[in-house]
């Protein structure tokens, strides 16, 4: 992949509906920890969501996974058949969701770019998508949600921030959630690994993904906390769950001059940048507080 502006892989015309689904989490709570002027908290997105819903249409669901949001750089496809008559799902909003991410700090263009040809609420549940690009974690069932845009954009941007100019060539994410994360890593990676460990939520992320026919993505159920060594190394790797560390596996399978972005703790969360720089040696920095669900180990069907 070059660092030329790409569209999503299928204009958005072309996709069908997806079905209506169901279930919430709520995360853990954290205060901050770090000298950053900002936490980006489900709670505090939960509540923009619930005050926007009230102005807008009835919301069924309460939220809980990850955690905040823009100037774009690539055109985003039009909306799916039938949703145009939506103001809040038109390319002006997207648009304007990528200009909030880019007004908060994230100066990838690439990274940008990929965030406005995503279309955000194609991951949700009809009932929901209305909400899809303000600044908010919403459900997606099983007791998770959808990071909010912010730090979805910024995570990757970290990654991207690396010694061989941005380029990634395989990149392992860490809980797929509903999908829309791999969907933007797909833009900006040139191969992408997902682990997720909720046997629904692996299901959910296929439905959501196979319509869009994005051909560097595979999908795998299992234990994250494990990684993909049949398939390691890896030039980057993402955590959407707080473990109280990174496990070892995981830096075991990073490329030598590959880099590392997990939020790490438990009331009390930090974005941690792990970069391995030899064989045995991985140099560690602390960036922004943050507050996503646990790490857990093992799978859940």
């Amino acid at each position: 992949m070059t660092d030329k502006n790409k569209r999503f892989p299928l204009p958005l015309s072309s996709l069908s509906s997806k079905p209506a689904r169901n279930g919430v989490q709520q995360p853990q709570r954290a205060t901050p920890t770090s000298s950053a002027s900002r936490v980006a908290t489900p709670q505090t997105a939960t509540l923009n969501a619930s005050l926007n819903a009230a102005r807008t249409q009835p919301r069924p669901a309460t939220p809980s996974r990850h955690e905040t949001t823009s100037r774009p750089a690539a055109p985003a496809s039009a909306p799916v058949q039938g949703e145009r008559s939506s103001p809040m799902v038109s390319d002006a909003v997207r648009k304007a969701m990528v200009a909030r991410v880019a007004k908060q700090g994230v100066k990838d263009a690439k990274v940008l770019a990929a965030m406005e040809a995503v279309p955000r609420h194609l991951f949700m549940e009809p009932a929901l998508r209305s909400q899809a690009y303000i600044d908010a974690s919403l459900p997606i069932g099983y007791h998770q949600t959808i990071s909010q845009p912010y730090i979805v954009a910024r995570m990757i941007e970290i990654l991207r921030n690396n010694n061989n100019g941005g380029a990634l060539n395989r990149v392992l994410e860490i809980g797929t959630g509903c999908g829309y994360q791999a969907a933007v890593l797909s833009l900006v990676a040139k191969e992408v690994y997902s682990i997720e460990r909720i046997k629904g939520l692996h299901e959910l992320a296929k439905t959501n993904l196979r319509p869009m026919r994005v051909a560097n993505i595979r999908l795998h159920y299992g234990d994250g906390m494990l990684g993909l060594p049949q398939v390691a190394p890896f030039d980057g790797i993402i955590l959407a769950a707080a473990g109280l560390e990174v496990p070892q596996a995981l830096l075991d399978q990073m490329a030598i001059g590959g880099r590392l972005i997990a939020p790490v703790g438990d009331r009390r969360q930090v974005l941690q940048l792990i970069e391995r720089v030899g064989k045995f040696e991985w140099n560690s920095s602390t960036l922004e507080d943050c507050h996503f669900v646990p790490l857990r180990a093992g799978t859940h069907s």
